[in-house]
């Protein structure tokens, strides 16, 4: 099977983190498009100024969660974009208004790739 990968649009920007994410879980950009649009649960994000987002997926038996992390960000000219930074597919039910727990490697990885990629509204506009 192949994954294509996500392409920045408009409004929505991918960052190299999250697509090979989408690689690793299995997950397609309709999927992360989709856990925007309808989340089941929306909690403040563990980088500054982000969001995380869940929605419930799997079966019964073998229940997971699927999170994506965006920054939302607005331009005078073309309106509000959202960067998606992350998204990963979390085991069982994570708890309730707490975080869910990530390694501190893959938060200094996540750090360090919204450093590398600074947003530059002039730079994506053309």
């Amino acid at each position: 099977m192949r994954l294509n990968l996500p392409k920045d649009e408009k409004n929505i920007l991918w960052t190299n983190h999250v697509k090979g994410k989408l690689i690793y879980y299995q997950l397609s950009e309709k999927r992360i498009k989709r856990v925007l649009r309808n989340p089941n649960r929306i909690e403040k994000g563990i980088a500054d100024n982000t969001l995380a987002v869940m929605q419930i997926a799997g079966t019964k038996k073998h229940q997971t969660e699927i999170w994506v992390m965006y920054q939302t960000t607005k331009s005078e000219i073309r309106g509000r974009k959202i960067r998606i930074i992350s998204a990963w597919r979390y085991p069982g039910t994570s708890p309730k208004r707490e975080s869910p727990l990530i390694p501190q490697d893959a938060l200094e990885e996540l750090a360090r790739v919204i450093k590398s990629e600074k947003f530059d509204i002039k730079k994506n506009d053309y």
